[in-house]
């Protein structure tokens, strides 16, 4: 597994077959890969096999975004309606995201881990008010996050609602209790026997089973993978282990290929798909959210495309260089740029607080793909038009 043993890509051929074969893998070519509506929207998660939630409102909510730039007629309020349904379900993959129910499974032992402090190690657990929250709950039904907040301390027995919070999310983690709504993005918790559907499969994977099965959805929805890429963000040294495992008995049996970018890192993929033809690229830009799964691992990122991005809400103001929230431009192949932008949904116009283009990529070409995604976008977003500064200088090229 070391670099010097790998396929080595130098061509630029090469490289723009492992772009693009990561892009369709995503779902990111072509204009409904997984089809449309709500059919369409379980294929999407059940490929990408988690979408991450972000409390980010400037913009439409990540997840809705994440599923918009695949499923064409994606609307926001699908997504509850999914959770509500429960073809999908929510729980902590690298980070909150929303998983296929069919995953329900393979997340069993990252359960378990927090309740014997594992995983998790530092979060408080009162088991005394943790057993009270689980009766209420019990005897009245699923209850709203806002229902925390209530700070009398005699007519209801919470005492203080920040230890409520925590008692309800602490088992929430543990798998006692499970969130069965999301509407307004007010999280609503109830037991989880009564939000799973039945016939849901309880049985705990082996970790080496686990491994197997998150290489091959890792293959399927990335392309080829990284050792850590493979794991991404998950914090189960068992896990790795079995993973770098796994890769090494495929790479010994031939049904792996490791290939050597040209910046030296190293890859996995199935050999068959270095034969593939290309997929064919089209002229739609697709403005990203910066949690959007081919986004979001940033080393891959700039292995593959040579796109260093960072998300800067998280970066003291003075410090950014593009903007509070910049989404990734991905046009033929390439990551061309980011737009700063902010919904202003009051007025329903989305405003364009900045446009910052990649080296050899300014142009009237990528100016005008982008032209033509705005409307769509920014109806997405409850918008009607677009306005900023910048539009003026895109226009004028």
């Amino acid at each position: 597994m070391q670099a010097n043993k790998a396929v080595q890509i130098k061509k630029t051929t090469d490289l723009n077959r492992l772009k693009r074969l990561a892009l369709a893998s995503q779902g990111l070519i072509g204009r409904s890969p997984f089809g449309s509506g709500t059919r369409g929207a379980i294929k999407a998660i059940e490929h990408l096999t988690y979408i991450q939630l972000d409390s980010i409102s400037v913009i439409e909510r990540a997840h809705n975004h994440i599923w918009r730039s695949r499923v064409p007629d994606f609307k926001p309020d699908q997504s509850n309606k999914l959770l509500e349904g429960g073809q999908v379900f929510e729980y902590w993959a690298h980070a909150a995201a929303y998983l296929p129910i069919n995953e329900y499974r393979y997340y069993l032992a990252d359960k378990a881990a927090v309740k014997d402090g594992t995983l998790r190690k530092g979060y408080t657990k009162d088991r005394k008010l943790m057993a009270q929250v689980l009766k209420r709950i019990a005897d009245e039904g699923p209850l709203a996050s806002k229902d925390l907040e209530d700070r009398r301390t005699k007519s209801n027995g919470w005492w203080d609602w920040k230890p409520a919070k925590r008692a309800v999310e602490a088992l929430y983690f543990e798998g006692e209790l499970m969130i069965s709504s999301r509407a307004g993005f007010q999280k609503t918790y109830d037991l989880a026997e009564r939000v799973l559907p039945k016939g849901i499969d309880h049985t705990p994977p082996t970790v080496e089973e686990r491994a197997r099965h998150m290489l091959d959805q890792q293959l399927a929805c990335h392309g080829l993978v990284s050792t850590a890429g493979a794991t991404y963000g998950r914090r189960d040294a068992a896990l790795r282990q079995a993973m770098k495992t796994e890769i090494s008995q495929r790479l010994a049996a031939g049904h792996l290929v490791s290939v050597a970018l040209p910046n030296n890192s190293v890859y996995y993929l199935d050999p068959e798909r270095l034969e593939q033809p290309m997929p064919r690229l089209d002229n739609r830009l697709k403005i990203l959210s910066p949690f959007d799964n081919a986004v979001i691992q940033r080393k891959r990122l700039t292995d593959l495309f040579a796109f260093d991005y960072q998300l800067e809400c998280y970066v003291p103001a003075p410090r950014r260089r593009y903007g509070y929230l910049a989404l990734p431009l991905l046009y033929k192949g390439n990551f061309v740029g980011r737009m700063d932008c902010k919904a202003h949904r009051a007025d329903k116009v989305l405003e364009i607080k900045g446009l910052f283009f990649e080296s050899g990529h300014d142009t009237p070409e990528v100016h005008t793909a982008l032209d033509k995604a705005l409307p769509d976008f920014a109806g997405f977003q409850g918008c009607e038009g677009v306005s900023g500064r910048y539009l003026n200088h895109m226009r004028n090229i």
